[in-house]
């Protein structure tokens, strides 16, 4: 959980996040067509909805809050976010989100105050190439969230909400669980 990207720039920084996280592209769904897909969870301190169209005003502000940061620690990446994402770039960012969640093919859910009136970062569920895994979990915090601390507490609970609440038996947690190097490696092999 909120991507604004020139056009160009939105297909290539989604590719690259999708392939640094070992997201496949293939249309199929993710999760069993018997699966309810959560569209609202609450938990103390915050909440996640699934991004889309309606939230593009907050995640805009959200990411734009902490550029520097999330180039460093979420896309490992100068592409996103950067300072010329126009309203329309996140729009269609928005939408992108929104039409993969209707296919079951990814999940993106913003992260959201109690009262939803600001978003505190993202957490992305994506299908893995990488053997051994069924699912990929990608999350980001704003800079001023990671600096209070809200990122630890965060994965905590995302690890056991997909444990608990998800149909998955391995899940890969890269840039936590996995380091960076080790993760980047196994999808390079998974490519050849």
């Amino acid at each position: 959980m909120i991507l604004l990207r020139t056009l160009a720039a939105a297909l290539l920084a989604t590719a690259a996040v999708q392939a640094s996280a070992g997201e496949s592209s293939a249309p199929s769904a993710l999760v069993p067509a018997s699966f309810d897909v959560p569209t609202l969870v609450e938990a103390k301190g915050f909440k996640l909805v699934p991004l889309g169209p309606a939230l593009v005003k907050i995640d805009y502000d959200a990411y734009m809050s902490s550029i520097e940061h999330l180039q460093a620690s979420f896309t490992r990446s100068k592409d996103w976010p950067h300072p010329g994402i126009t309203a329309a770039d996140a729009m269609k960012d928005m939408e992108s989100e929104q039409a993969r969640f209707a296919r079951r093919a990814s999940f993106a859910y913003a992260v959201l105050t109690p009262d939803g009136t600001r978003e505190r970062g993202c957490v992305y569920v994506y299908p893995s190439t990488v053997k051994g895994y069924d699912a990929v979990v990608r999350m980001w915090v704003t800079k001023a969230e990671h600096d209070a601390g809200f990122e630890s507490d965060l994965l905590a609970w995302t690890k056991d909400w997909i444990a608990r609440d998800w149909p998955f038996r391995s899940v890969a947690y890269p840039g936590y669980d996995i380091a960076w190097p080790q993760w980047d490696a196994m999808v390079a092999a998974k490519a050849r």
